[in-house]
Parts: C-alpha cells; sequence; structure tokens
C-alpha cells in the first residue's frame, strides 16, 4: 500500500510543479505581449495519435466522448467480417479541468484468448510548453500523461487457482509528449515512456518497460490527413512472443467530431496494453493486423470567457 500512496503523491507532485512552471512562465508576459505571441495549434486534430496520447487535450470546461475499436486478424475475412467477431472496444471519457490540464477515465473490453483483458483506466494530462511564434518563440509543445490501469479479469489467476490480489492488477504509465508542427501539413511526436507493471506472465518479462515513442501526422486536405506511430522498446525487455506496436491511420475531421480508421498489430486499446502486451509482429501480414477506429465527439459542459 505504502509503495502506491508514495506513487501517486509523486505523480501529483510532478504534475503540480509542471503547471506551477508553466503558469509562472505565463505569468511573466505582459497582456500586450500576450497579444504578440502566436500559439500553434492543432498540431494533430485528435487527443489520440492512433492507439496513444498526443499533445492535445480538451479545453477548459469541455467533455469529450470517445469509442474506441479494434477488430480480429484479417487472415479469413468471409468468416469473421474482417475480424468483427473478435472486436473488443473502449469508451472513454476526457475532460478539460483547466486550459492545461486534463483528466480521462476509461473502460476496455476483454474477449480472452489473447486479447486485452477488462480493464478501467484514469490518466491526468498536464500541458507544460505550447508551440509558439511572435512575441515569444517556444519551438515544442510538451505535456506529461500521468495513468493507471487495472485488470477486472476473473480468469486472471495464479497456477494454483487463486486469485491475483489488486496490487498485482494494477499497472502504471508515465509519458512525456513531445511535438512539433513543422508548416501546415506535418507534425511529428516523440513519446518517452515508463511503464510500470506489478505482475507479468513470463520470467523474461520485465517489471518495469522502457519505450520510446514515434508518431506523425501528415495533413492531406483541409479536414483528412495520414498518421502513423511506433512504440520501440528497449531489447529484450518485452519477453518472448511479444513485439513493438506499429499503427498507420487516415483521419477526418468534421466540427466537433474526429473519426480515426488504422491498421495496427495490436488489439490493445491503452498504453498498458498495446505496449508489453502485443502478440503480433506487424509485418507477418493478414494474420497479425487488424483494423480499428476511434471516434470522439466534444460538448462544451461550462463556458468561459477566459
Amino acid at each position: 500500500m505504502n509503495h502506491i500512496k508514495n506513487s501517486v503523491l509523486a505523480c501529483l507532485l510532478v504534475c503540480s510543479l509542471g503547471m506551477s512552471v508553466a503558469q509562472n512562465l505565463d505569468s511573466l508576459i505582459t497582456e500586450a505581449e500576450e497579444k504578440r505571441i502566436e500559439y500553434i495549434t492543432a498540431t494533430f486534430k485528435g487527443t489520440r495519435v492512433i492507439n496513444g496520447h498526443s499533445i492535445e487535450s480538451p479545453s477548459k470546461g469541455v467533455l469529450q466522448l470517445m469509442f474506441s475499436h479494434r477488430f480480429g486478424p484479417l487472415d479469413d475475412p468471409a468468416y469473421t467480417f474482417f475480424g468483427l467477431n473478435q472486436a473488443s472496444f473502449r469508451f472513454g471519457l476526457d475532460y478539460g479541468l483547466t486550459q492545461r490540464l486534463a483528466v480521462g477515465i476509461g473502460r476496455s473490453s476483454g474477449l480472452g484468448g489473447g486479447s486485452p483483458p477488462p480493464t478501467y483506466d484514469g490518466y491526468l494530462k498536464c500541458k507544460i510548453l505550447r508551440q509558439a511564434k511572435g512575441n515569444r518563440v517556444v519551438p515544442i509543445s510538451l505535456s506529461l500523461v500521468l495513468a493507471a490501469s487495472y485488470n477486472t479479469d476473473k480468469l486472471f489467476k495464479r497456477n494454483d487457482g487463486s486469485s491475483y490480489g489488486y496490487i498485482d492488477r494494477l499497472y502504471y504509465t508515465t509519458q512525456i509528449l513531445i511535438a512539433r508542427k513543422f508548416g501546415n501539413r506535418l507534425s511529428v511526436q516523440l513519446m518517452p515512456t515508463f511503464i510500470h507493471r506489478n505482475f507479468t506472465f513470463t520470467p523474461d518479462q520485465h517489471n518495469n518497460l522502457y519505450v520510446m515513442g514515434f508518431a506523425a501526422r501528415v495533413k492531406i486536405t483541409k479536414r483528412m490527413a495520414i498518421t502513423g506511430e511506433y512504440y520501440a522498446s528497449f531489447p529484450n525487455s518485452l519477453g518472448t512472443g511479444f513485439y513493438n506496436p506499429l499503427a498507420i491511420g487516415f483521419e477526418i475531421e468534421t466540427g466537433g467530431h474526429v473519426f480515426q480508421i488504422h491498421a495496427t498489430n495490436s488489439q490493445g486499446l491503452i498504453e498498458s496494453q498495446f505496449i508489453g502486451q502485443t502478440t503480433n509482429n506487424f509485418f507477418d501480414g493478414a494474420t497479425a493486423i487488424r483494423l480499428g477506429f476511434n471516434f470522439s465527439r466534444v460538448f462544451t459542459i461550462v463556458r468561459y470567457n477566459d
């Protein structure tokens, strides 16, 4: 219990320090200077690039509903209807507490047979730097994501048939999102990521995973873009039979909606699932690739004048 409390307190402290630094930087800017600063917007259109977080988050007072689906493999499309028979999904709610701080919760389904288990998850996303030009130049946007997830699978048992305690079912994720928008068409993002797993299934899996994520978005029309995402783990840390997640996507933005369709080798829907629990090699073809989509809708709950 103590190490969980310490982890939570440390996460909150880091987030508070980040927000304090950001607010102090803003407080040094006069109203006249603020008018001459042009903050870069829409680095990514959605709060997720494909599987993982983007630098974006809901604005203050805005609630986002997100539905994410991952289908089964494409090796027998006539029988599975392109993997629909083996679909898993996540329903998420994200809310902008301030212009810099967002919170989110979600619930993922589970199907067994290698798919992610039913899981609850939650996160905090703190925006520390915003890319800007004009009177003040900031070359990048930078955010911190602190997340936790809880495996609720009743079949999650030890070899002797006894159930694991709730401590064993917890996973923690810390991410730094570093993004830059180049012109009007290209955005890139780096995602240094740390995941701690209280339980691993095989001896060669590491409890701690150190991962570097790479993502990009290329705008092809005013409302359409191509996206890509890859997470590379340190060698020999994933364990035998597990692979790095790769995804390629296409997105359409229509006002308050963002629709993303993609192909990926992971059926996981949150970081603790698609990082470290992907059991397919993307380059194995139809037996490994899964279609999926994200659909989001935003609602303004509270209107602010600032």
